[in-house]
């Protein structure tokens, strides 16, 4: 009930403080873009476009031309040598989008797969990006491949994109020898945007690995993506676009399975079940996600790493429900110190139901509400999560944001009462020109217990231009401060990090190169030091996009608590120890317009006690655009003093990336670790039999490795489909 009550207030303080706004701002078309002189005017459609490839129709013919293509890489001066042309129409239904690429250039066009959101640096491809709000901080991305793999995304902090994101649309995509086509029709119920607009930001690039070029209609500065919302021109329509209808999607899944833990000696399980995701456009510019017994038995399984680390690894959320408008609410804090991280919701136990609201009201605020609640399990009670988030913009592109977290534990014995709840402020710094960014946040967390030093701050600066990159971060975070739904790596720590990069920008086969120095200083609560990583390096990068890094790492480490670099638990070093460790280290990484590539960082030295030497990288090939091969791989050796024991581990990762069509997939990953005595086989086939509707059949086992005794394993069938 409590959860209850906080969800219903939190909505009334976002839509109360939210309501003037809207009325102030909701007809702002203010365009601040630092390319406001580049202007592409649509004109309204008169005729049909036939998603065919082929650019004959009447309407494309009088279309304006978006071309003379700027070069960002390998240098940010003159045009493109292989130019490029974007045509754009609409209707009251969708935006029609034509790119004509040309290609003069012999040799294959490289394309890795048919696979959605296809690696960028790995494809030829058009990307263009779509600031609907007039804010240069969020937006949509969409692009295409050379093979017409689809590329979508949300866009947040001004230039970063989350593939994770889908919508339908349409695409046709035709080779001729010396150029490639597309047609693109992307309907306007996918997009958000204000109500009666008639103007977008927006920008296109084109990256062309044969001529190991990037380039962009609007010029970018090379030390910026192209996706930089800064540095977009603008769209005019013809006639404002008319007023969204409210959409409303629904995406039943059922699902069987059977697993056997072989392990704990369990019987088979078998599993069936249904649930369902809802999505609800309550306006052209915001959303209702709903869900009910979710499942996730199709996310891909994340790449494991060998942790010789002493705290907890990142990985990143995959899930789609938690991904759009994802930094209104993961957003807040650095990454190593953030008040929300979705992956603490349901990987522990199974989600009943959950509701998300997020979106904009008028240009200048964002607003997201959550609440989810998961099952209870033989080792923990049902849990409630209510996140409320308000975002407002201010001056060019900065904004101050404030957030709300609280987990709420359900039928709590009756003399219990747990609880964890987090309040917290940002501001997001970043300067018309994109030069200059930075944060500032405060952020308290609330127990049953009334203890202090339950904060966590941080304040950061960054200024970067073509040559210089120089940035300052502090962090303080308290012994006693505690986000169970958050990511943490640490608490009770103060830290200092000052960082300085100069690249030389010659213009040659080396297309630029320099030196970075990075200075990381942790102290204790009376600011005496703990802990300092200093880094000098010197970086080169390649004209076919290869790059080469060599450097040295100096460590100090005062132990806070015991710690076993092998995490084996059979020795640790003990708390209060002291350690000066350091070595070199090199990392390459090759071109990517190679059917073979790879990449590989080594490094050898002193580590505490001992010494350690390390190899890691991966090696992939491709026989374009069906098969990808790769193998991750790591072999670290420790050799600590006694009573450790010399420490060897091997890590491998084969994976076998199969794209029979746009719509049949086929992958398998193994992973074989001698740190965690395991070896897994993740197969996976997926039949994307409409759009965005699939049919998954999953195959898991893991093994000892030792033995080849099965530890556990599953088979998992699984259908979605999204009607609209």
């Amino acid at each position: 009930m409590k959860s209850v009550i906080l969800l219903f207030i939190s909505l009334f303080l976002i839509f109360s403080v939210s309501a003037n706004a809207f009325k102030k701002s909701k007809n702002d078309t203010v365009i601040n873009t630092f390319n406001k002189d580049f202007v592409y005017h649509l004109k309204k459609l008169k005729g049909e476009i036939k998603m065919d490839g082929i650019i004959d129709e009447q309407d494309w013919l009088t279309a304006e031309k978006a071309n003379n293509f700027h070069r960002v890489l390998p240098v940010d001066t003159g045009y493109a040598f292989q130019q490029s042309e974007i045509l754009m129409t609409y209707d009251d239904k969708a935006l029609y989008i034509a790119q004509i690429f040309y290609d003069t250039i012999p040799g294959k066009r490289i394309m890795e797969s048919f696979r959605r959101d296809f690696s960028f640096n790995n494809n030829d491809n058009l990307l263009i990006f779509f600031d609907t709000f007039l804010d240069q901080t969020n937006g949509f991305s969409f692009g295409i491949s050379a093979s017409g793999a689809k590329w979508d995304g949300t866009m947040s902090d001004g230039g970063r994109i989350s593939l994770d994101w889908d919508c339908k649309w349409e695409s046709k995509t035709k080779h001729y020898d010396n150029q490639w086509v597309t047609e693109m029709r992307i309907p306007l119920k996918s997009l958000r945007y204000p109500k009666g607009s008639q103007r977008w930001n927006t920008n296109f690039s084109r990256l062309d690995l044969k001529s190991n070029e990037k380039s962009s209609w609007a010029p970018v500065p090379r030390q910026f993506p192209t996706a930089s919302l800064a540095y977009t021109g603008s769209m005019k329509f013809e006639e404002p676009l008319p007023k969204s209808k409210t959409q409303f999607s629904l995406i039943p899944y059922i699902f069987g399975g059977v697993a056997k833990d072989y392990e704990a000696g369990t019987e088979t399980e078998y599993r069936k079940d249904f649930g369902f995701d809802a999505k609800i456009g309550i306006s052209s510019s915001m959303n209702l996600d709903l869900t009910y017994n979710p499942d996730y038995s199709q996310v891909e399984v994340d790449r494991q790493v060998t942790n010789i680390d002493r705290f907890e690894l990142f990985f990143p959320e995959k899930r789609q429900f938690f991904l759009e408008n994802a930094d209104l609410f993961a957003g807040f804090g650095y990454h190593s110190v953030t008040p929300f991280f979705s992956r603490r919701i349901g990987l522990d136990a199974p989600v009943l139901a959950g509701a998300r609201l997020s979106g904009k009201i008028g240009n200048d605020w964002r607003v997201g509400l959550m609440n989810m609640t998961t099952q209870s399990t033989d080792e923990h009670l049902a849990r409630n999560y209510t996140v409320a988030s308000v975002q407002k913009k201010v001056f060019a592109r900065s904004n101050f944001g404030f957030i709300f977290v609280n987990k709420e534990y359900l039928k709590q014995p009756a003399d219990t009462t747990m609880f964890n709840r987090v309040v917290g402020i940002d501001y997001n710094l970043a300067s018309k020109n994109n030069f200059w960014d930075g944060k500032f946040f405060y952020h308290r967390s609330f127990q049953p217990e009334a203890i202090d030093k339950q904060y966590s701050q941080g304040a950061s600066i960054r200024y970067n231009t073509k040559n210089i990159s120089a940035g300052f971060a502090q962090t303080s975070v308290g012994e006693n401060y505690r986000a169970e739904t958050g990511f943490v790596r640490r608490t009770g720590y103060n830290f200092l990090g000052p960082s300085f990069s100069y690249r030389f920008v010659p213009n040659r086969r080396i297309v630029s190169h320099g030196i970075s120095l990075r200075n990381e200083n942790y102290y204790n609560a009376g600011y005496r030091k703990i802990e300092h990583e200093n880094t000098i390096s010197y970086g080169f990068d390649f004209q076919d996009r290869s790059e080469l890094e060599v450097g040295y790492k100096d460590y100090f480490v005062e132990l806070q608590k015991d710690f076993d670099p092998t995490h084996q638990g059979e020795h640790y070093l003990p708390a209060g120890s002291k350690y000066n460790f350091g070595g070199f280290y090199a990392e390459y990484q090759s071109t990517r317009k190679t059917m073979f590539n790879w990449e590989i960082e080594a490094a050898k030295g002193t580590f505490y006690s001992g010494k350690i030497q390390y190899i890691e990288g991966e090696l992939g090939y491709r026989f374009q655009p069906f098969v990808n091969l790769s193998m991750n791989f790591n072999y670290t050796d420790l050799d600590l003093p006694a009573p450790h024991e010399r420490t060897k581990f091997l890590l491998l990762g084969p994976k076998m990336d199969v794209t029979f069509t746009d719509k049949l997939f086929w992958s398998t990953f193994i992973q074989y670790n001698e740190q965690i005595q395991n070896m897994n086989i993740n197969t996976k086939i997926q039949w994307r039999y409409q759009p965005v509707s699939d049919i998954y059949l999953v195959y898991t086992d893991n093994y000892f490795p030792d033995t080849w005794a099965s530890r556990n394993r599953a088979l998992v069938l699984k259908m979605t489909y999204w009607f609209n």
